[in-house]
Order: structure tokens, then C-alpha cells, then sequence
């Protein structure tokens, strides 16, 4: 709606995936050549993490953009599969009817589809979005996907994208085997306080902007605290900021639209979500939190103890002197008596312990 008040000829900051968009920072540069380096140099695996709206799944559009028909794409976007679907999934995207299959007839019509174009000289290439919730069995069948290859050549080139958990499942023991498949792995970095400049300057310039400057310099600090520099987050700020603006009749977004926008949002600061989120996470883990209970109860138990027995050991030499100067008495004492042949007879210290309880 505020397309013609800013003499703009598209919305700059769609949350849409769009590739006519897509800056490329440092890090979506990297990204994107490992991409090109695991399809055009035909090297087995890559994996590609970033956080949430950081542009994972614009880069892999960009990628489908620039491959041509010798390069036969599956791309599987849900994630949250068993093997069998997994393997279902993927059959569907190469055109093959894999339904009514059991497992074993699923890996076979697979293998065979892989043989049978790589014959005619077809790179095969598997991209999977969402990475990070596919569970360590389909992973592992993944890897015995990717393990199909000829004396010097892979058959298949798997692509894996995902938020950062991905990582953490790669780096459990029990992946040892898919790990050393790995040849790549990059982690999309949020953008720098430069970048996020460049960023909106960039999809200000694609959406018509004569001069890129709608944003006055002043306004990059609150956009840096509110969107940690993830590139969606930019987009949903930059957006109410202009409308905002827009509707407040401004030629252009000030630090009084960028507050408005805020007040729009009701978000708290992007550190302050990560922290949220992070607790969160560490709240909907009950039985390793009573776990830990359990442990910081022992470990507390255990620490009076030891504080107890540092006590006693400290105590030791002292009531092992009074100890020895009490039978020092008590010799002393016996020695008198039998000198002086008083007849006597003296108490032990025994004795006199037992009647003062």
C-alpha cells in the first residue's frame, strides 16, 4: 500500500523466498560455492546450517535457478519422515511410483534409477530443507544412498539443509560414519551491522528505489537490537517501518517510525529472544532437568560430607594430643601412688568417664 508513496515498483522486504532479492553476503557466497562445488564437481556430501529465516532456503532456489537438464534434482522439504516415507519421498521426486513398496523394494527401484542414469552421463543430486529433523535412522540411510558410487565417481550428491541442530546430530557418536562423508559444512552467520546496510540498501535498490536511502543512518542501530541481523526479521522490521511511516506521511523512515514499528511488533530485543528461546529449550527437556536435580542433590550431599569429614581431619591431631596427655596423667598418677604406698586406689579415666555419664 505505500508502493507509490516511495516510488516503489515492488515490495522490497516480501517474506517470500524470492532469488531476485537474495544478497549475497560473505557468508551466503560461501554457502552457495559449496553448493555449486557438491553438484558441479560431483563430491558426495555438503551441509549447509543456519538459524531460522537466515535465506537457507532461498540459496537452495537460487541453486535450482543456475542447474541445467543434465542435472536431475530431488528435493525432499518434509523432514519429519520415517525411513520408508523418506525413501517414498524421494522416488516421487525423480517420477518413480514408489507406493505399495516394501523397504527392500524401495532401496532396489532406487539403486536401479541411480545406475541407469548415470549411464547416460545424468548427475543425480539430493537436496534436503529442514535437515535438522530428520531422524539418525533416515541419516543413516541417506548415507547408504550416498556410499553408491563407481571406481572414481559418486552417483549420488546429497545436499543437507538445515537450522542448527543439524549439527549437533551430526556430531553424535553414533554418526561417525555419515561425518566422514561430510566433505563441506558452513554455517550461515547472521549479517553484520554492515551487511544489514547493504542488505537494505540492496532490496531497496531491486524494488525501485532511485536513491536506496528511505532509511535515515540513524535508524540502523534499532534494526541491528531488534533483528540480530537474520535476514526475515530485517524484512518484518523494515516493512512496518515503512508502513508506519506511510501512514504517518514521511518521505522517508526516521527513528520515530522505527520506534512506531516496534511498539507495532511488541518485540523484545533479539537478545533478548535468543535468551527466551534458550530457556525454553532447557525447560522442555523435563527428565534430563529432574536428572539434574537428582546429581546437584547428590553433589550437594556429597559436599557436606566432605566439608564434615575436612572438620573431623582437621580436629584429629588435636584430640589425639589430649588423648596422649590424659594416659600421660593417668601413668603418672599410678607411679605417685605406688611411691608414697598410700594403698589407694585410683580411678582409670575409664572409671571416671563412666561415672560422669
Amino acid at each position: 500500500m505505500y508502493l507509490k508513496h516511495f516510488n516503489l515498483t515492488a515490495q522490497p522486504f516480501r517474506l517470500t523466498p524470492d532469488i531476485d532479492f537474495l544478497f549475497m553476503s560473505e557468508a551466503h557466497t560461501r554457502a552457495k560455492t559449496y553448493m555449486d562445488y557438491t553438484v558441479w564437481n560431483q563430491e558426495g556430501f555438503v551441509v549447509i546450517t543456519g538459524e531460522i529465516g537466515s535465506g537457507k532456503t532461498t540459496l537452495i532456489q537460487k541453486l535450482l535457478s543456475e542447474l541445467n537438464e543434465d542435472v536431475l534434482v530431488a528435493k525432499v522439504f518434509q523432514t519429519q519422515l520415517d525411513e520408508v516415507e523418506f525413501l517414498q519421498a524421494v522416488l516421487v521426486e525423480v517420477g518413480v511410483d514408489p507406493f505399495d513398496a516394501r523397504k527392500v523394494e524401495l532401496l532396489d527401484m532406487l539403486n536401479g534409477f541411480l545406475v541407469k542414469k548415470f549411464q547416460q552421463h545424468k548427475q543425480i543430486v539430493l537436496i534436503v530443507d529442514d535437515a535438522h529433523n530428520l531422524s539418525m535412522r533416515v541419516l543413516e540411510e541417506i548415507r547408504m544412498l550416498a556410499g553408491l558410487e563407481t571406481r572414481k565417481e559418486k552417483m549420488l550428491h546429497v545436499i543437507l539443509v538445515g537450522q542448527p541442530q543439524l549439527n549437533e546430530l551430526l556430531d553424535h557418536p553414533g554418526m561417525d560414519q555419515l561425518r566422514q562423508r561430510v566433505k563441506l559444512r558452513h554455517h550461515i552467520r547472521a549479517l553484520n551491522d554492515e551487511e544489514i546496510d547493504a542488505y537494505i540498501r540492496h532490496r531497496l535498490g531491486v524494488a525501485g528505489a532511485k536513491d536506496r536511502t528511505l532509511f535515515r543512518p540513524e535508524t540502523l542501530p534499532l534494526i541491528v537490537k531488534y533483528t540480530g541481523g537474520i535476514p526475515r526479521l530485517v524484512n518484518t522490521f523494515c516493512d512496518m517501518a515503512l508502513t508506519c511511516a506511510y501512514a504517518n506521511g514521511l518521505p522517508e523512515v526516521t527513528l520515530e517510525a522505527m520506534e512506531a514499528a516496534t511498539k507495532e511488533l511488541q518485540w523484545p530485543s533479539y537478545a533478548e529472544r535468543v535468551e527466551k528461546h534458550r530457556r525454553l529449550e532447557v525447560s522442555s527437556i523435563p527428565a534430563e532437568n529432574g536428572s539434574l536435580k537428582v546429581l546437584r542433590e547428590q553433589s550437594g550431599a556429597l559436599a557436606a560430607i566432605a566439608g564434615h569429614a575436612e572438620k573431623i581431619e582437621h580436629l584429629a591431631p588435636a584430640l589425639e594430643s589430649i588423648g596422649k596427655s590424659l594416659a600421660g596423667i593417668e601413668s603418672l598418677l599410678r607411679d605417685l601412688a605406688l611411691k608414697q604406698g598410700t594403698g589407694l586406689r585410683l580411678e582409670s579415666t575409664a572409671d571416671i568417664r563412666k561415672k560422669a555419664r
